[in-house]
């Protein structure tokens, strides 16, 4: 293509609006245009690389048995209610009716809609397994749109499903899943940690999330480089620091002191002297509809994906104030373990055997010293906290690493939640109705762009990948009027079109510097700039990722780009 017939609506300064360098870029590279908040324009140069990117993903998904389909995304809200999700969803979900006062939706994803068509039509065994997938528009209603093309109310997901008889199927589904995944990203040029997460409300008992190290990331990982370790901070695990200091010694009876005005854990550190480690805080929550105290050390956070494992609880949620002061008689901020019987009490691994520790005292303003887990209340142990820094590996005692990350892939074993749900039944080879095991498998096509463009970026711009960039090759003639150099830029563009190297001729009329600084802005990841060693039967050939330029000759030059 021609740079003079394109529109590349480039722009010298970084929009205000933009924080993070990938939304900083791809607007001032002209590749997208904001309509309205979390609402994008792609224009020419993110279609061409957004392409690419569904075309990787393709050959991949096709590789490993997959069968392209298209869902709609307006979607009835019969089959999301069948599921039980219409509800789950909540306010992240687009919702609407029809003329006739019908309620819809638009999808988020489509492990109804998918499960819908396998109802109605798989009969037996035979037709088993199915790998299905799509490429389609998903919408979400998110409440802060930001970063750019990172969080925002409408995107392009890949989503893939598997129906499998047994869970040995799954499992092969599964890990053709992550192998695809893992071949997908390499192409896209991404480095990426594989970690353990949490499945949410997608359900199911195992999933993995592809992520990418980033400042403008908005999810946590938990990494350890020695042991290769990675989950993330939902799901991971760790061995709790030391205390800052160690317990007083004796078994000593609880003892309550004055705290007036003192609610946060903070608040009684600086009062009492003691470091956070030497306090239990105390947590009152709902889990379907019954009342638990959760217990943590003073200076951890409650990790609610752990709660909610650990009470298997279907649904929970903070107490209200007037609930905590009905069952706990006293405020939060004076709670504790001590005296209560009206619930269930939970304690995080890293209290257990602690002792004579500061806790609430179940009056407004007070707290006792001398607080032992075990002795002094009845308490269950679990994992509960969040991995913070300073936290080792479990079984080595390696230092663990806390990393700023986006999600780019998520893959999940659903197990039987929408086959039961929505009733999905096969007959077996002896004839009895069993119900198929599902997978589901999710890639974010425009992260992948996005999370090149945060891993690769200098201060003139883009270093795009190869694979994904909008064009492979500039062909850059310093003076376009010069009939020399024209000749020698038409001459290589052919033979580049020829190479499959997908080039762009940059055949305006502007100083070298403007067509330079567009190139680089851009994301092209090789020039070819033809100037005044030409009469010599030389050009100059440009890395993009290290700035390296050397001469070659005109006859060799796509070659070199070639190679």
């Amino acid at each position: 293509m021609r740079w003079s017939q394109l529109f590349i609506p480039t722009l010298r300064e970084n929009p205000a609006e933009a924080e993070v360098p990938s939304h900083q870029l791809l607007l001032r590279a002209g590749y997208v245009r904001q309509l309205a908040a979390g609402i994008y324009n792609y224009l020419f140069l993110a279609q061409r690389s957004l392409n690419k990117i569904q075309g990787i993903v393709r050959e991949e998904m096709d590789a490993i048995g997959g069968q392209e389909m298209y869902l709609p995304g307006l979607n009835p809200a019969e089959v999301w209610q069948e599921s039980g999700r219409w509800d789950v969803m909540g306010d992240n979900m687009f919702r609407l009716k029809d003329r006739w006062g019908r309620d819809l939706c638009l999808g988020m994803t489509h492990e109804e809609i998918m499960t819908y068509i396998a109802r109605g039509e798989l009969r037996s065994y035979k037709q088993l397994p199915q790998l299905w997938y799509q490429i389609q528009t998903k919408f979400r209603d998110e409440p802060r749109p930001k970063s750019g093309l990172l969080r925002v109310r409408q995107f392009l997901m890949k989503d893939s499903y598997s129906f499998d008889m047994d869970q040995a199927g799954l499992d092969a589904a599964y890990q053709r899943h992550y192998d695809a995944y893992c071949r997908i990203f390499d192409r896209c040029g991404l480095k990426y940690t594989i970690v353990e997460a949490h499945s949410g409300a997608m359900g199911g008992s195992q999933s993995h999330e592809f992520m990418v190290a980033s400042d403008a990331g908005e999810d946590l990982i938990v990494v350890c480089a020695k042991t290769g370790y990675a989950a993330n901070m939902e799901k991971a695990v760790s061995r709790a620091s030391a205390p800052s200091a160690a317990d007083p010694e004796g078994d000593l009876a609880p003892e309550e002191f004055h705290t007036p005005g003192k609610k946060s854990i903070e608040d009684v550190c600086a009062f009492d002297g003691l470091p956070a480690t030497s306090h239990i805080k105390s947590l009152v929550l709902v889990a379907d509809d019954k009342p638990v105290l959760a217990l943590l050390r003073g200076d951890h956070q409650l990790s609610e994906p752990k709660f909610e494992a650990a009470v298997k609880a279907k649904t929970f949620r903070p107490a209200h104030p007037a609930e905590i002061e009905q069952w706990m008689g006293a405020e939060a901020g004076s709670l504790g373990p001590v005296g209560v019987r009206n619930m269930r009490v939970i304690a995080d691994r890293a209290l257990e055997g602690r002792r004579n520790l500061i806790a609430g005292a179940n009056k407004n303003d007070y707290h006792l010293r001398n607080v032992t887990p075990g002795q002094h209340f009845k308490v269950e142990y679990f994992d509960l906290r969040q991995v913070m820094a300073g936290d080792t590996e479990v079984e080595t005692g390696e230092p663990l690493e806390i990393v700023k990350s986006l999600e780019i892939g998520h893959i999940f074993k659903l197990g039987y939640k929408y086959s039961e749900s929505m009733g999905l039944k096969v007959l077996d080879a002896q004839g009895k109705e069993v119900t198929p095991i599902m997978g589901s498998y999710g890639i974010g096509i425009e992260r992948i762009l996005c999370s090149a463009i945060e891993l690769y970026h200098d201060a003139d711009g883009m270093i795009l990948p190869p694979a994904i960039a909008p064009f492979g090759l500039v062909i850059t003639p310093v003076n376009w009027n010069d009939a020399g150099q024209r000749e020698a830029a038409e001459k290589l563009y052919a033979e580049a079109k020829q190479a499959g190297l997908d080039p762009l001729l940059d055949d305006r009329d502007e100083r070298p510097g403007v067509k330079f600084k567009d190139a680089d802005l851009i994301g092209i990841p090789y020039r070819i700039t033809i100037g005044k060693k030409l009469p010599q039967g030389l050009v100059e050939l440009v890395n993009r990722k290290t700035k390296k330029a050397e001469e070659v000759t005109l006859a060799g030059a796509i070659a070199a780009v070639t190679k």
